[in-house]
């Protein structure tokens, strides 16, 4: 059996996958005559392919049983999909370049004030979430074509969820 270990959410890791959406860096402005910041641009949203539209979605998302086995790895050729966690939890991310090779897959420890926008075509586990009743505003595409691609896999892997993986 094969065990993916975790490391921390960065930019700079998570780029051949998509994009980290945090607000570490960015520099807001100051709107609502000053009693509210905003930060522009943290995500290219992808959508458009074959007449597709952004879909705005909530998910709550439960916890899966530990240690967390991999077994699903799914992409969307038509568009981009971002998952911002909305109650501040600690959650995974788990991507690969190809489901079919243990050495391609990377896990991610990302905190509750980051999102992540998987590119077009990203191979990546379904949500995973570190307490149950996550909540989570997703924005992905809705449209004609099919949109989504699943590969389950053969042989079992896992996360590796030993404390010190937590750390940055």
């Amino acid at each position: 059996m094969a065990t993916v270990s975790i490391e921390p959410l960065t930019k700079q890791a998570f780029a051949p996958f998509g994009e980290v959406i945090e607000t570490d860096g960015v520099t807001p402005l100051s709107i609502n005559q000053g009693y509210a910041r905003r930060f522009n641009d943290l995500a290219k949203i992808d959508v458009a392919a074959q007449g597709g539209q952004t879909n705005i979605s909530w998910f709550v998302a439960s916890m899966r049983p530990a240690p967390i086995a991999i077994r699903l790895m799914e992409r969307h050729p038509l568009g981009s999909q971002m998952f911002m966690p909305l109650g501040g939890a600690d959650w995974l991310v788990l991507v690969c370049t190809d489901p079919r090779d243990a050495a391609s897959y990377r896990a991610f420890a990302a905190t509750g004030h980051q999102g992540v926008n998987y590119a077009r075509n990203c191979w990546h586990h379904p949500l995973l979430v570190l307490r149950d009743a996550s909540p989570f505003l997703v924005v992905d595409r809705k449209g004609e074509g099919n949109n989504l691609e699943e590969y389950w896999l053969d042989e079992s892997m896992q996360l590796d969820l030993k404390p010190d993986h937590h750390e940055a």
